[in-house]
């Protein structure tokens, strides 16, 4: 929801000013997003990923992303202002005003569109600013402060640079890269849950009914299990039945989904410990990481070539 801060701080330079300006965008949360658009990008491409559309995506992708954020930030700020943890926030500690973050917002939002309209397609450029208007509209309006499920259909805003990275490559949509946002969507939960778990009590403080607030540790917990056994299975079917995936990659989801399904039961074992929330959290983010990692090595035509001499070898 939207209102005035109460602080009034001014900027000792211009530096401060572009600082603030950053933070705004929560860069933190954007590393992840392109990551995920980079390996659709290089499955769509069987590995032969054009650079110079690869670097346009990206940018494109880390302005929608970043636009995203502002306008969250914009909305949010009477829920940053009464927690201690966010209230230094630009917004909420008055150094950025509100109208200023909104023209932020929208050229960021501009920007990101124009590159993908000029220089890759329409389509890629359609998806990115559906992806911001996902995010505003129905998590960060509708659900965020209204369903304990708010996570849940809201990862569908998080899963679609996948789509954005297809379609920048190929111009069209297939069942790849549904796939992609399917895993994406299904990991959300338990990531998100965890740092839930984490922070609980901000979430009560101002009343936004994040799934351990409403429903409890223990039930949390529970639902943690259960999405983490959706997704580790869902992660193979790159191998089968789309085939768009080998060996190195089928691999590496076996040893990290055995990573994830044993943290997950770490603290399914000691559901009010923050450590093992915390360790769950903090791998979550590894397992896409490295997962996408591997969907890129996978493609690489190189890593074909290996593992098909490998094959020859142990044939005779």
């Amino acid at each position: 929801m939207i209102t005035t801060t109460q602080l009034d701080r001014r900027h000792d330079n211009l530096l401060a000013v572009v600082k603030s300006y950053y933070q705004l965008t929560k860069p933190r949360i954007i590393p992840l997003l392109l990551i995920t658009t980079a390996a659709s990008m290089w499955i769509a491409a069987k590995g032969q990923v054009d650079w110079r559309q690869l670097l346009i995506t990206l940018l494109g992708g880390t302005l929608a992303a970043a636009s995203a954020q502002t306008f969250n930030c914009i909305y949010d700020q009477d829920i940053d202002y009464e927690m201690l943890r966010t209230r230094q926030r630009p917004i909420p500690s008055g150094r950025v005003q509100p109208r200023h973050a909104l023209v932020f917002g929208m050229i960021l939002g501009f920007l990101s569109f124009a590159l993908f309209a000029i220089f890759i397609n329409w389509l890629s450029g359609c998806l990115a600013l559906a992806g911001i208007a996902f995010y505003m509209l129905v998590y960060t309006h509708w659900l965020k402060r209204h369903s304990s499920q708010n996570i849940v259909i809201g990862g569908a805003a998080g899963a679609i640079p996948p789509l954005v990275g297809w379609a920048a490559v190929t111009d069209q949509l297939a069942w790849t890269p549904w796939v992609l946002f399917g895993l994406i969507f299904l990991w959300t939960p338990p990531h998100f849950w965890a740092l839930a778990l984490m922070i609980q009590e901000d979430y009560a403080q101002v009343k936004v009914p994040m799934l351990p607030v409403v429903a409890g540790t223990e039930a949390t917990v529970h639902q943690i299990w259960i999405y983490t056994w959706l997704v580790v299975p869902f992660s193979f079917l790159l191998v089968y039945p789309l085939h768009q995936a080998g060996y190195f990659y089928g691999l590496a989801a076996i040893l990290l989904g055995i990573k994830f399904l044993a943290k997950t039961w770490h603290l399914k074992q000691s559901p009010t410990s923050k450590d093992a929330a915390r360790g769950l959290f903090k791998f979550s983010i590894f397992y896409l990481m490295l997962l996408c990692l591997a969907m890129v090595i996978d493609s690489l035509p190189v890593t074909h070539q290996v593992i098909a001499a490998i094959l020859h070898y142990w044939s005779f």
